[in-house]
């Protein structure tokens, strides 16, 4: 597969994650890329990431060797690209996190996702929202298997443990095993960070070690938010028990009544697609654009009234926009001046939009 690198999209401690575009089909997909000579790590995802297919794991595309301009050879993991960003973003963005029915949807489908992982023998081990992608269909995806772990037939006792302390569960913290248990763990403290907008043990989140003491020694479980209905409190306790034998299953955890919830409306969920900002303030649709043009993709409306008729009012499923008809009123006219290419001209229309 050939493909040009575009614009960064984030960047770790060892690798570096940039958009780029398939010559053949045009794709937008994600490349990331480590020194060869450092890239050990990256090699191990790309062969777990290479025997999975699951709509709720992100998709592996390949993977590439190249060569920089100082010579030096890249390892590149090409994936599946989220153009809506992560769980964590889309929480952060928020404010003050997502409400119960739009977080429960995404629970499921990580839950999913870790239920097909666990049959395979693998464990994620770094469960949480800054790797949990929301895909082009709205849907979540589990991603960044940087410290996934086979553990079946038999755990490997070599296997150091890995992932991030807000989220790892106590008996990784103390450095005892980190199996399928821990990474129901880290699901209800990825359901904290959602429900609130920021991970558990946020008292001591300047200090990793002050963390992984109070997980693995305190004898607490994170303080489960008081706002949260009954169904979803519930299922926070049975992913947080201190003794992993006592966590449910992600099979059982699949038919708790909190993820059983209907989806919300298309137009209510955070971090959807649209084809039009819902205010000027709208970053992420602006970031978008811009990713789209850097990658030389051309600009996605042919003209103003195709642009205005894509607008659309989130949360009441859309008006119609006739600009041929309808009671339409012009407020403002204004055509003063010329540019090139001909008139320029301002107008605001305005019309019944309940």
């Amino acid at each position: 597969m050939e493909w040009t690198r575009g614009r960064t999209l984030g960047r770790g401690s060892s690798a570096t994650v940039y958009a780029a575009t398939c010559h053949n089909s045009g794709e937008i997909i994600a490349v990331k890329s480590a020194e060869l000579s450092r890239s050990g790590f990256l090699q191990r995802e790309a062969k777990i990431l290479s025997s999975l297919n699951s709509p709720y794991v992100v998709g592996y595309r390949g993977c590439h060797i190249t060569k920089m301009r100082s010579d030096s050879a890249v390892y590149n993991l090409l994936m599946e690209y989220a153009p809506s960003g992560t769980v964590a973003d889309v929480a952060a963005k928020n404010g003050s996190g997502l409400g119960e029915t739009m977080f429960a949807k995404y629970t499921r489908q990580i839950i999913r996702g870790l239920e097909y992982l666990h049959s395979k023998g693998i464990v994620h081990c770094d469960i949480k929202g800054s790797n949990v992608l929301i895909g082009e269909s709205g849907d979540a995806m589990i991603a960044d298997f940087g410290c996934a772990k086979r553990v079946d037939p038999e755990p490997d006792s070599a296997e150091p443990i890995r992932g991030t302390p807000a989220f790892m569960a106590p008996e990784a913290a103390r450095g005892e095993k980190q199996g399928k248990e821990s990474d129901i763990w880290a699901v209800g403290c990825t359901v904290i960070e959602m429900a609130t907008g920021s991970p558990p043990w946020t008292a001591e989140a300047g200090d990793p070690f002050s963390v992984i003491y109070r997980v693995g020694y305190s004898g607490e479980s994170p303080e489960i938010p008081c706002f949260l209905t009954e169904q979803a409190k519930d299922f926070l306790r049975r992913c947080l028990e201190r003794k992993p034998e006592e966590r449910w299953t992600a099979s059982q955890l699949l038919n708790h009544p909190f993820v059983c919830k209907p989806d919300p409306e298309p137009g209510l969920i955070p971090g959807s697609i649209s084809n039009s900002p819902t205010s000027v303030m709208d970053q992420l649709f602006w970031r978008s654009v811009e990713e789209e043009e850097d990658l030389g993709h051309p600009s996605r409306w042919v003209s103003h009234d195709e642009r205005i008729g894509r607008l659309r009012c989130v949360g009441y499923g859309g008006p119609t926009w006739d600009l041929e008809g309808g009671d339409w009123v012009t407020v403002r006219e204004r055509c003063d001046g010329t540019m090139i290419g001909g008139s320029h001209c301002e107008f605001v229309i305005s019309g019944n939009v309940m």
